[in-house]
């Protein structure tokens, strides 16, 4: 039987951590309404980076209205270039069922495009998917995998559930010291 104490590490809770985190270097890219019109035709254009940007206002509703549905749209364009976090987002609007309809199956899609680009956020998500069977069978070796992956990059959630696994035996050899 699986451990419940994998539950606390909220997917929801550490992309908005990123978000937060990112929203402040937004916050100062776009610090006056010209460079904020200036941002949007970048989105218009193609510009990876700003099409993230304005997903992430979108999501958060800072200098717009909160838009799910708006914030999804800029991450898929942005997603869809390779941007390795507005994949993990869009993996995240797909898992919580943000702004599109709640779907395992491509949340972990976009979890894993991000995973495999080295983000750590997007392993850990990965990780989880395998750990407790949501959109992929329930694959504790691949759980173990992906957990490993992003605790090496430091990601803290990760480091917990790969000790978990660790000390019950799930997907690797059982170690308790």
């Amino acid at each position: 039987m699986k451990q419940t104490t994998l539950l606390f590490a909220n997917r929801k809770g550490s992309a908005l951590l990123v978000a937060a985190l990112t929203f402040i270097a937004l916050l100062t890219a776009c610090g006056t309404k010209e460079s904020m019109e200036s941002m949007k035709k970048k989105a218009q254009a193609g510009d990876a980076e700003a099409q993230f940007e304005l997903g992430l206002m979108y999501a958060t509703g800072i200098g717009v209205p909160e838009d799910d549905v708006e914030a999804v749209k800029w991450y898929r364009k942005a997603a869809e270039q390779g941007h390795a976090i507005a994949q993990n987002n869009l993996g995240v609007a797909y898992d919580e069922g943000q702004g599109v309809p709640e779907n395992d199956i491509e949340a972990v899609k976009w979890y894993r495009k991000a995973a495999e680009e080295g983000f750590a956020l997007a392993q850990y998500h990965l990780g989880e998917m395998y750990y407790y069977g949501e959109g992929v069978p329930e694959n504790d070796i691949e759980a173990a995998k992906w957990y490993l992956r992003a605790a090496e990059q430091g990601d803290a959630d990760a480091q917990y559930g790969l000790g978990v696994m660790y000390s019950e035996g799930q997907g690797v050899l059982e170690n308790n010291f």
